[in-house]
């Protein structure tokens, strides 16, 4: 049951954010005794749940066009196919100091972009599939889809609208948590009974995200994204110091 009410949290914070929910996942996992490898596998299977349906439901609203997201997606699809051997090789601790450096980046970017996004930039699409494939390999390997990087550096560099990003990085996390999920799959790395459970549970959750999403204003939003980005830093700085 602690499981199942993980799953529901998470999916609630993958819709409402935007995330994968193995930014928050991950820590929660290894505070339940999993190992850092055990609850990245876990937490992969969850982003092919909540992605599919959270991005299903933001399509719905019209938050997004699918051709929009489609170069970034492909990369990062290719670039998790890699993700496997990259988890196989490359120790927990160092994994840690990974994924401790991803949100502390993906925190800096928000803080430097304005609420308020000024005119998109034309991103040509190779930029994009580039981007794509180096967050998808790097992300899936610390057990995240890539959206806590992807919606800051649409924001951040590019000035898309934080709604608009963050539904796009979910987006993102379908293509790399599919291939993250192949890729971890052939190396032995997932936990299909944890995974499952907390990836069907997680669905429940989204479905209520999303909603609160779509009312919630832009500024009130963006400081949301914020305080879930520091609480997940503590819990990791908490794991790996003390």
């Amino acid at each position: 049951m602690d499981l199942v009410a993980v799953g529901v949290l998470v999916g609630f914070l993958s819709g409402f954010f935007g995330i994968g929910g193995g930014t928050i996942l991950v820590p929660i996992l290894m505070y339940l005794g999993f190992d850092i490898k055990e609850a990245v596998g876990i937490s992969v299977t969850q982003m092919v749940f909540s992605s599919l349906f959270g991005s299903y439901l933001n399509f719905k609203k019209n938050i997004f066009k699918i051709h929009e997201g489609l170069a970034i997606g492909i990369g990062g699809f290719l670039g998790a196919l890699g993700s496997g051997y990259f988890l196989s090789v490359v120790p927990s601790r160092v994994l840690e100091w990974m994924f401790l450096g991803f949100v502390a980046f993906a925190m800096y970017r928000f803080f430097k972009a304005p609420h308020a996004q000024g005119a998109a930039q034309e991103v040509p699409v190779y930029v994009m599939f580039l981007v794509g494939m180096v967050i998808g390999l790097f992300a899936i390997s610390i057990g995240v889809g890539g959206s806590i990087l992807v919606t800051p550096i649409l924001v951040g560099f590019f000035h898309l609208d934080i709604k608009k990003a963050a539904s796009m990085g979910l987006f993102f996390v379908i293509f790399s948590s599919i291939s993250g999920f192949i890729s971890l799959s052939l190396f032995g790395h997932i936990d299909y009974l944890h995974g499952f459970l907390v990836g069907a549970s997680s669905l429940i959750g989204v479905y209520f995200g999303i909603k609160l999403a779509h009312k919630i204003e832009r500024k009130k939003f963006k400081k949301a994204l914020i305080a879930i980005y520091t609480l997940i830093l503590v819990l990791v700085i908490r794991k790996i110091f003390f």
